[in-house]
């Protein structure tokens, strides 16, 4: 019991110390906890840990997170994709296999040797992608969707690549058979193929036998998803437990997860659909609230393990040859999908995040290393250098990332600055962004016979827009140049709509000061924003979600029995008692100073909030006793 405690020391330690100072230096999670294996490989490796079956278990997570992943797909969204789906994924993983193969072939491998690393070579790390992607919130961006298209591909692919492996084994490899020590020579995360399944549904079976099997098997995760999990979180509930929701949540995942690797399929896969026939159910957030914590600490425990998995021996020994693999595997992955990326419309900074996103081989590959090794495709020196060449583009991708950020994102604005439409008309309302709100704003304006410019950097939310009607221009709202070509002098109204707190207060100080005669409407994203809004010398400030938040109130007061018109005037009552406070302690606001940590606003915030709010307590009961 002390190894264990030992063991689970020793990764946790490496975690929250490594974590937090690789993400202050800007370097991500996924980068610190590789850094946090690499610092205690020499430590694990003196007290006979197991690299690889840490890292069997903390795979677990990627399972997880294709999960949480699905919830978040209702299925008509995932039908959306399917163009990109097969086109990007199915064309990313073909010519990726092809050309690496050739490469391959051309050193004098066996074309089955070659055709099988390059199938192993053409995937890539669903688990540090999809981790970054949403840590830095490009999840949601056009090259975010498209590596997630190509992604969920390889994860699907996974099963018949496992399936065609055997078909090229060498009779030359069976005659000496496998060497026992590669397994610890190469980084190694051996998979069930590798090992061997003690159990299965399908071994033994005839192929058309094994076919409907394993159609049964996704028949019933995706009717079991629909049908069997709400009674069971219902009689959950009824228990009025949290860890035994918690349990149930886990008990989905495991099983659907057993029953996936019963049948051969991926577990990540079988995970991922039932996460889209449970995205319309009622206990997805429940859902994801619980799977959560558990996802994110396997995968942290899977990079830890990659990185210290990385044989520094035999890296040292063919230093040369393993780097020169490893960036040519890259450059030669990420021209593919850049050629993809211009085929499929992926273009600007999402092409760049595309495709150096996706140039690095992934967590499958060792699977599938050792399972040709296993079936006698690989010999045992190609399948430990290979092990190595993938842990390194793993262990470069975070760089990767960072040199999108710094770079390629930075020169992708300053481009975008340089292509800003030319503004020939002058108007007098301008509305800064042409989002959620602008857009809105822009047409309810523009209706009642005003004239409006409206500016915003997004070109395909402008592309909508132009399409029905609409005269827009592409730039950079917060530009001095844009403004002055917008008429900013002549205007009467500016619309501050854009994102961002920091932007948006820099523009409309920018505007309140240098243009004094404009009146300015700003767009506050929350309470403390309107403090800092009003220190910018704004005094027209509209809070994105307030007004909707009165109209819920209003609602909600409906349905507890109270009159539409009674309810009205309480939410204006209390409304109007809000913005008494906020303009009694406007006066005290420091610019640059965090409205908590502010002294002098706290104080005055305190002295008239309780007296007032139990002011407008009584009216709201003299309101709703009225007859």
């Amino acid at each position: 019991m002390t190894d264990v405690f030992l063991i689970s020391f020793i990764f946790l330690a490496a975690g929250v110390f490594a974590v937090p100072i690789a993400a202050r230096l800007g370097l991500g999670s996924v980068l610190g906890y590789l850094i946090a294996g690499i610092a205690i490989s020499p430590l694990l490796r003196a007290l006979g840990v197991d690299v690889v079956a840490v890292q069997h278990f903390a795979e677990f997570g990627v399972v997880m997170m294709l999960f949480l992943v699905g919830l978040e797909l209702e299925p008509p969204v995932l039908w959306s994709m399917r163009g990109r789906l097969i086109g990007l994924g199915g064309g990313q993983v073909l010519l990726s296999a092809s050309a690496i193969a050739g490469v391959a072939y051309l050193f004098n491998l066996p074309w089955q040797t070659a055709l099988a690393i390059g199938f192993i070579l053409a995937l890539s790390s669903t688990a540090i992608v999809l981790q970054t992607l949403n840590e830095k919130g490009l999840m949601r961006s056009d090259g975010g969707q498209a590596s997630f298209s190509v992604l969920l591909f390889q994860d699907i692919a996974v099963i018949p690549i496992l399936a065609f492996l055997p078909l090229l084994a060498l009779p030359v490899l069976g005659e000496h058979g496998p060497d026992h020590n590669t397994h610890d020579a190469a980084h190694g995360a051996g998979a069930e193929g590798a090992h061997g399944a003690t159990l299965s549904l399908v071994d033994g079976l005839a192929g058309w036998h094994a076919g409907l099997v394993t159609f049964g098997a996704i028949v019933a995760v995706l009717v079991g998803g629909s049908v069997l999990t709400r009674p069971l979180f219902r009689l959950v509930a009824a228990a009025r437990l949290r860890e035994l929701f918690t349990a149930a949540a886990l008990l989905i995942v495991i099983s659907i997860a057993l029953l996936m690797s019963l049948v051969g399929l991926s577990p990540a896969l079988g995970t991922f659909l039932a996460g889209v026939v449970l995205a319309n159910s009622e206990y997805r957030h429940e859902l994801e609230a619980d799977i959560d914590p558990f996802r994110g600490l396997l995968l942290g425990l899977f990079f830890i393990t990659v990185g210290a998995g990385i044989n520094f021996g035999l890296l040292a020994e063919n230093v040369g040859l393993v780097l020169t693999l490893a960036i040519g595997v890259m450059v030669l992955k990420a021209m593919i999908l850049f050629v993809l990326a211009r085929l499929f419309g992926v273009a600007g900074i999402d092409k760049w995040l595309f495709g150096l996103g996706l140039s690095q081989a992934g967590e499958f590959g060792f699977v599938l290393v050792s399972f040709a090794l296993a079936s006698k495709v690989l010999p045992t020196e190609t399948a430990s250098l290979l092990q190595l060449v993938i842990a390194l583009t793993m262990l470069a991708t975070p760089g990767l990332f960072i040199l999108y950020d710094k770079v390629v994102a930075k020169r992708g604005a300053d481009e975008q600055e340089l292509q800003a439409d030319e503004i020939d008309t002058k108007s007098s309302v301008i509305v800064a962004g042409c989002g959620r709100m602008g857009a809105i704003i822009q047409n309810m304006v523009d209706t009642a016979g005003f004239d409006t410019t409206v500016i915003d950097y997004n070109s395909g939310q402008l592309e909508a827009m132009r399409k029905i009607g609409f005269r827009v221009f592409f730039g950079d709202a917060t530009r001095p140049d844009l403004l002055n070509a917008a008429g900013i002098a002549t205007a009467k109204v500016v619309i501050v709509a854009i994102d961002g707190k920091e932007q948006i207060t820099n523009l409309t100080r920018y505007i309140v000061q240098n243009y004094p005669r404009v009146h300015v409407i700003a767009r506050a994203v929350d309470r403390s924003h309107v403090y800092e809004l009003w220190g910018a010398g704004c005094r027209d400030i509209i809070r994105e979600t307030y007004d909707s938040s009165l109209r819920i109130t209003r609602s909600a007061y409906e349905a507890l029995g109270i009159p539409r018109d009674k309810a009205e005037r309480v939410v204006r009552e209390l409304e109007a008692v809000d913005r008494r406070v906020l303009r009694a302690v406007a006066d005290h606001v420091k610019p640059g100073v965090i409205w908590h940590q502010n002294e002098e606003l706290v104080d005055a915030l305190n002295k008239v909030r309780g007296p007032w709010t139990e002011e407008a307590k009584v009216r709201v009961q003299e309101i709703l006793q009225e007859h």
